[in-house]
């Protein structure tokens, strides 16, 4: 039986990081990619180098040509410029727009039935590019966000109640920037609500951190923007869908009727397996959490604005 093939395109420090996550899980062949020859051919030789040590057995392809991506299962879009202090990711548009709407249009051409998971920011008006270029059916596109965010929001909880990450488990919705909405009354510390264990004040320093936690990186690493987290929230989602595991995961995905959101990809808790994004879990939320996640809602259709002409130059 074939392997699974799992194409990344950009072999930056995300990129390659992915990589390196999805060869040790054994998911599938691993194709790098990236315009800047001999850089993913280089990572990937690294990489598979280190596979007698890893004790991994898969294929490391890395490559300047689309070709070499034909018929992937997954692929997993990080193209694009890295956020420098001060920048925000709305800085990042219109460049960003040009660079994922050429390599969507470069990957479904060669892997007309793949499943696209964009890292590219601003991330959820990129994921509405991918989706908007390609033409693909919307449960195969989805953006790789709510999980990176929830880890780093579980992450900060489990440090300041000094327990396992492990028995944290987070729901965040909305767009993935600084008005992404963390959702304490669904946050649970191996089942107990997190709203027993910590107070309020700290809860909400949480919250802001979690909301902040991609330009606290950028701000400590001067040159450049996360990439640990980001890859193995990735990764995640690609193992849900090539293993059928159906994991509830709050990604950036496509909602039409759901929460009223009218037609955009937005951060939300769905099931994730075979079909990719099978389900959208609608959450009963209170006043205040409808409000919040109104505002990110709002930004989300902004950019969404702003990126369509774009679309059209590219």
């Amino acid at each position: 039986m074939a392997r699974r093939k799992i194409s990344i395109i950009g072999a930056g420090n995300v990129g390659a990081t992915c990589a390196h996550w999805l060869a040790e899980k054994e998911l599938g062949d691993v194709v790098m990619l990236d315009i800047v020859d001999g850089l993913a051919a280089g990572k990937a030789l690294d990489l598979y180098e280190s596979s007698p040590v890893g004790g991994f057995d898969v294929k490391l392809t890395g490559t300047c040509d689309y070709a070499d991506t034909a018929g992937s299962d997954v692929v997993i879009i990080t193209s694009g410029l890295a956020r420098k202090p001060g920048m925000s990711r709305d800085d990042l548009l219109k460049k960003n727009t040009e660079i994922v709407s050429q390599v969507s249009r470069s990957v479904a051409a060669q892997s007309p039935d793949a499943f696209l998971i964009v890292v590219s920011n601003p991330l959820d008006a990129m994921t509405y590019v991918a989706a908007k270029v390609t033409g693909f059916p919307k449960n195969r596109v989805m953006g790789m966000a709510g999980g990176l965010d929830s880890a780093r929001y579980r992450s900060f909880i489990a440090e300041a109640l000094h327990v396992s990450v492990r028995d944290v488990t987070a729901m965040l919705m909305g767009g993935h920037g600084d008005d992404m909405v963390p959702l304490p009354r669904y946050t649970t510390v191996a089942g107990i609500p997190v709203t027993e264990l910590l107070d309020a004040k700290t809860l909400d320093a949480i919250v802001d951190r979690a909301r902040k936690g991609g330009i606290e990186i950028v701000n400590l690493l001067k040159t450049g923007s996360a990439y640990y987290a980001p890859s193995a929230a990735a990764v995640e989602m690609t193992e849900a869908i090539l293993k059928d595991q159906r994991r509830v995961i709050p990604c950036c995905a496509y909602c039409h009727n759901e929460y009223g959101i009218g037609g955009y990809f937005v951060g939300v808790p769905v099931v994730l397996g075979r079909g990719g994004v099978e389900k959208v879990i609608e959450l009963r939320l209170n006043a205040q959490e409808k409000a919040l996640l109104g505002v990110s809602i709002e930004h989300v259709k902004d950019l969404v604005r702003q990126v369509d002409p774009l679309i059209e130059t590219t």
